[in-house]
């Protein structure tokens, strides 16, 4: 059973028990009291506030892509890179959305003649721009924590619409293309975050 189910069984349960003794003490004793939390605020309480998520609203046309398996761990990945860093929710959006732009969330290695320059991995970083070695740059943890580093040099980040945030950052010929990846961003945050 995933956390997220077992934590909303487990609250349900917990309102149904403790609205059982509030309706009566099942001996002479005196009621428990109960909690004042509803159904709902438990299991609304497993996913990030979508203000938080999208501070802004999004920006222009959206654009969603299926992910593979390996996508979705490398959004995961993001994540966990993310909590580690001890960043809030909105940076791992920023850092999807950055990744679904720069490669589909696909650890890219060398493209050959398709590549951009030497540009690697998740966020198209490059070594001969002083973000690490190749070997770094296609860790995903590592790729994600060099980019937040970026990201938290950036004054006001956390206010900023997220494709100036992100452009900030990375420095792209195509500023504006982050923003059409901020709701799938934002969705897979509120999926993964507390599981």
């Amino acid at each position: 059973m995933n956390t997220m189910l077992r934590k909303s069984v487990l609250g349900i349960a917990g309102l149904a028990f403790a609205g059982g003794l509030a309706a009566g003490p099942l001996n002479h004793h005196e009621a428990a009291p109960t909690t004042g939390l509803s159904e709902a605020a438990v299991v609304q309480a497993d996913k990030p506030d979508a203000a938080k998520l999208i501070p802004h609203g999004v920006q222009g046309a959206q654009s969603k892509i299926a992910l593979s398996d390996e996508q979705l761990a490398n959004a995961k990945a993001i994540i966990a890179a993310t909590k580690k860093a001890g960043l809030p929710e909105r940076a791992a959006v920023i850092s999807i959305a950055t990744s679904l732009q720069e490669s589909k969330l696909e650890n890219l290695g060398h493209l050959g003649d398709k590549n951009d320059h030497d540009s690697l991995g998740l966020f198209q970083q490059r070594p001969s721009s002083g973000w690490g070695t190749p070997e770094q740059i296609t860790d995903p943890e590592y790729s994600t924590l060099a980019f937040e580093k970026g990201l938290k040099q950036v004054n006001g980040w956390q206010d900023m619409p997220l494709t100036e945030a992100a452009q900030t950052v990375q420095v792209s010929a195509y500023p504006d293309a982050y923003a059409q990846w901020e709701q799938q961003a934002a969705d897979i945050v509120a999926q993964h975050w507390n599981s």
